[in-house]
């Protein structure tokens, strides 16, 4: 839902629904708007106001997500419950929480997004750090290959 976002900004980010937006408080206090989708708001709807009302209590503030005891996640639970579930999914890699910055780096750039776009959705101060991501498919990388190179696209009538 909050892809590519930080597991400290997760647990501080604001929701605005109207302009389908999340503010997020990222590293060295620098905040930064990003995008949500119509279906991620859907869900946050449904779990404002049926689920997060059954954990809240006064002491809640306005923390958006909140443990069982209505309190706001700590980053270790936080890390605790990605590995968790990366491992349920037969993954065998640490560093969980990270691996959900990573595949939706790795995902828009499949996808055509440019690595200024990426740097902005992942709140990276400096475009070098971006540069980590560029590791392209083979399937995408025989593709492009395909459709732009001419040795590729001629018949050369050999065969």
């Amino acid at each position: 839902m909050f892809n590519g976002i930080r597991r400290g900004e997760l647990i501080k980010l604001n929701v605005d629904f109207q302009n389908e937006l999340i503010r997020v408080h990222g590293k060295g206090k620098r905040e930064r708007l990003i995008p949500i989708s119509k279906r991620a708001l859907e869900w946050l709807v449904l779990y404002i106001g049926k689920i997060r009302p059954m954990f809240a209590f006064i002491g809640s503030g306005n923390s958006l997500f909140l443990n069982n005891n209505g309190k706001r996640y700590k980053l270790g639970k936080l890390s605790d419950m990605a590995s968790q579930y990366v491992k349920l999914a037969g993954i065998e890699r640490p560093g969980a929480c990270h691996l959900y910055r990573h595949s939706t780096a790795s995902e828009m750039l499949e996808n055509d997004a440019g690595l200024r776009h990426v740097q902005e959705l992942l709140g990276l101060a400096d475009i070098s750090t971006t540069q980590i991501y560029p590791h392209v498919s083979r399937a995408k990388l025989s593709a492009v290959y395909s459709d732009t190179h001419t040795s590729a696209q001629s018949d050369s009538g050999l065969f």
